[in-house]
């Protein structure tokens, strides 16, 4: 497979620096880690992406999530291009997550949101909360966000509140959640890394004619359930061409054990 994306790895400096963050606060923002271009080049599959999705009769609308039709959802972006398969691989995405999670650490989804203008916010959430039951007390899932566009809070950048990655039940939610939250702010070609456990939601699109996509890896430890079935999700020929490594990450073979922890 020619590859369409820059597999460069974080330095040893900026994946700590990053690490420092995600442990702090629950996030790291680290631009740079594929060029512009590529981003756009991304960009511009994950509209294919979506038109695919919509010819296969899954619809790029959740009406459950987004309080109108301005949102666009693509599903199972896996089968839909092989430049998110580079994207789940990126030695960047793998080493955050390995770091946060273990190294056994598996594929739950990958999602894209394209906020166009005028979409709004969803419901506020962790994602932890809603495939494991409290008490969140340590990370066992997280997001690593690709920012395909420029991101900015008048067009819809992630909202989230720092610090709430701390918040180990629904109990201690407090009732100022949503006036506590800050946006991700960052170029094209950058990554958001979040854990599972922080309070967030989607911004809402201001912009006359801009639009904000974002592609959301959510990693997780191998005890959670990942929320898709990738061994029926993918195709056979998909399926063929991911590396070992990967099919064991998206649970197409046979595997033996879980593992809680760190040894």
């Amino acid at each position: 497979m020619t590859s369409t994306i820059t597999a460069t790895p974080l330095d040893p400096v900026r994946l700590d620096r990053a690490l420092d963050r995600l442990v702090t606060s629950g996030t790291a923002v680290v631009e740079d880690v594929i060029p512009a271009a590529e981003a756009a080049v991304a960009l511009a599959r994950l509209w294919e992406a979506a038109a695919e999705s919509e010819r296969r009769g899954v619809s790029t609308r959740a009406e459950a999530l987004d309080p109108n039709p301005a949102n666009v959802r693509v599903w199972n972006l896996l089968d839909l291009d092989p430049v998110f398969v580079e994207l789940i691989e990126h030695p960047a995405a793998v080493a955050l997550a390995s770091a946060l999670l273990g190294p056994d650490f598996i594929v739950s989804n990958f999602t894209a949101n394209i906020a166009r203008p005028g979409s709004g916010s969803m419901s506020v959430h962790s994602d932890q909360s809603l495939v494991m039951p409290a008490p969140w007390t340590e990370p066992c899932t997280m997001n690593v966000i690709w920012c395909l566009t420029d991101v900015r809070f008048e067009n819809g950048a992630t909202l989230h509140v720092p610090g709430s990655h701390r918040i180990a039940t629904r109990d201690d939610v407090p009732a100022d959640l949503a006036e506590r939250m800050v946006p991700f702010e960052a170029p094209a070609g950058s990554i958001v890394a979040m854990d599972g456990r922080v309070w967030h939601t989607s911004g809402r699109n201001t912009t006359a004619g801009e639009d904000r996509a974002l592609a959301f890896a959510f990693y997780c430890r191998p005890f959670v359930r990942p929320q898709f079935n990738h061994s029926v999700a993918l195709s056979a020929a998909v399926q063929e061409h991911c590396s070992p490594t990967l099919r064991y990450r998206l649970g197409l073979d046979a595997w033996q054990n879980v593992t809680y922890g760190r040894a």
